[in-house]
Formats: C-alpha cells, sequence, structure tokens
C-alpha cells in the first residue's frame, strides 16, 4: 500500500491519499475457493476470475457458493430417493404381511365356524347315542 501527504498550498489543508497496486489479497481469496465441481456439466462449472475485478471475483465467489449448495441439495435428493426406496420395500413387505394377517383372519374365521358346526353335530349324535343306548321306558 502506497500512502502519500501533501499541501496543495501553504495555506490549504493537507491531503492524505491511498492506494494500493497489489491485488493479491482478491487473488488469493479466489485462489482459496477454486474448487472444481464434478457433479457439474462442464458448460456450468465456474470460470476463474479476472482477479484485477472486484466484481469478477465476487461473481466467482458466488457461483462458487451456488455450486455447493447445488451439490449439496443433490446430495440430499439422492438421500432423499433412497429412503423413498426403503420406505416402498418396507410398505410392500407391510402390505404383505397385512394380506397374510387378512388370509389368517379368514381361516381362522372359517376354522371357528367349522369348528362351531362340528361341536353342534357331536352334541346331537352324542344325545342319538345316549337315546339308542337306553331302553325306551315308554
Amino acid at each position: 500500500m502506497i500512502t502519500s501527504t501533501r499541501r496543495v498550498s501553504p495555506d490549504a489543508p493537507e491531503v492524505r491519499i491511498s492506494f494500493s497496486l497489489d491485488h493479491t489479497s482478491d487473488a488469493r481469496d479466489a485462489d482459496d475457493i477454486a474448487q472444481t465441481f464434478p457433479d457439474l456439466e462442464q458448460r456450468l462449472q465456474p470460470v476463474s476470475p479476472c482477479v484485477s475485478l472486484k466484481e469478477s471475483v465476487h461473481v466467482y465467489k458466488e457461483h462458487c457458493r451456488m455450486a455447493r449448495e447445488f451439490h449439496q441439495v443433490k446430495h440430499d435428493i439422492a438421500a432423499l430417493e433412497e429412503r423413498k426406496c426403503q420406505l416402498l420395500a418396507e410398505l410392500v413387505e407391510d402390505q404383505k404381511v397385512a394380506a397374510e394377517i387378512s388370509r389368517l383372519e379368514d381361516e381362522f374365521r372359517r376354522l371357528s365356524e367349522e369348528n362351531r358346526t362340528l361341536v353342534t353335530a357331536h352334541g346331537e349324535r352324542s344325545r342319538q347315542l345316549q337315546r339308542l343306548r337306553r331302553p325306551d321306558s315308554s
């Protein structure tokens, strides 16, 4: 950084001028951010900035930030898609279990009804047998 102090005239106030010929801080910032984003198409990759223009470095940084956000969103979408597949597999399994439970409930109802019918028939046959074994007293 260069700083200079001058008086334009003896009775005028001092004027202080500072400027820098060193753009390395912006260049360093751009180099720090310099990244490649493998999941971006080549045409969407951030282009290295013109380090002498602050706007160019700013746009480059914003582009890199957006590329990182894009990568994160893409990663989140992939994770959610994987979770969706897991949930769908669980749903299919749950539906199979529900179908099996329904089949077993139907079978239980059918067998229970058959059991009641057989118990009733057994009772009737037992009474008939009792009557046949006893001599008729009438």
